[in-house]
């Protein structure tokens, strides 16, 4: 479930629901029949807030996009909602492409961690979404169409330090990524580790359960995510 606030715009909490959900449903158009075909599809995101999906070419969905690259992709974030209807979800619309980043097939694999199975096989190819606009309904009487949807930000320093960030942190800091996971996010359990970091917030994950943790402020490098880190386990510790 994401939570939109008084001060997200529409595009914010698109991105917000991008970088908080695992999966989305991919919706193509049959290659053949010219007939709406939707699917179940892995997701994480770069730094900007660009869907990514590594995808099979033996797919139907993959055919179906190599033929005709107009896609949607459904976002939902009404998991554990007593009404579905009240909570956000966003249907992102543009055109699916190859993106042969290693920086961007890195981060795919470590928001899925199985994804490292077949990832390296040849039939197997990372695509991004760029988006034209979204449309998001954020529960009764708040729908939006946008078309500002990228973080528009510096991302490049981030994106280059994040690795080494993370090793620092799943090596030398787990329990205060725990506290994040206990005392910040209300979820129980040990075991919580970071999978990924980007200006916004940080991703964390313990088995098959995922978690999103939004920062305050915008961080822009390894720096500004290491004072962000000691304010978070100040509060986490004073929770």
């Amino acid at each position: 479930m994401t939570k939109e606030t008084s001060t997200d715009s529409p595009a914010a909490t698109c991105r917000k629901l991008l970088r908080a959900t695992d999966r989305a449903v991919l919706s193509t158009i049959l290659a053949e029949t010219g007939e709406p075909y939707g699917s179940l599809v892995l997701i994480a995101a770069t730094p900007q807030g660009e869907p990514l999906l590594l995808l099979s070419d033996l797919a139907d969905h993959t055919k179906n996009l190599k033929a005709d690259s107009s896609v949607s992709l459904l976002l939902d974030g009404t998991d554990g909602l007593d009404n579905p209807l009240t909570g956000a979800r966003a249907s992102l619309q543009g055109r699916i492409e190859p993106y042969d980043d290693l920086l961007a097939r890195t981060r795919y694999i470590r928001r899925h961690p199985s994804a490292r199975l077949y990832a390296s096989f040849k039939d197997f190819v990372l695509y991004r979404l760029i988006q034209d606009r979204a449309h998001l309904v954020a529960g009764f009487g708040r729908i939006h169409w946008t078309d500002d949807l990228l973080y528009d930000g510096e991302c490049q320093d981030l994106a280059e330090s994040e690795a080494e960030v993370l090793a620092h942190m799943n090596s030398d800091h787990l329990d205060a990524v725990g506290l994040y996971a206990n005392r910040l996010l209300g979820l129980p359990g040990v075991g919580w580790f970071l999978t990924g970091i980007d200006p916004e917030g940080c991703d964390l994950r313990r088995g098959g359960q995922i978690a999103r943790l939004n920062f305050t402020q915008p961080v822009l490098d390894s720096e500004g995510v290491r004072r962000e880190f000691v304010r978070l386990v100040k509060l986490a510790r004073a929770a």
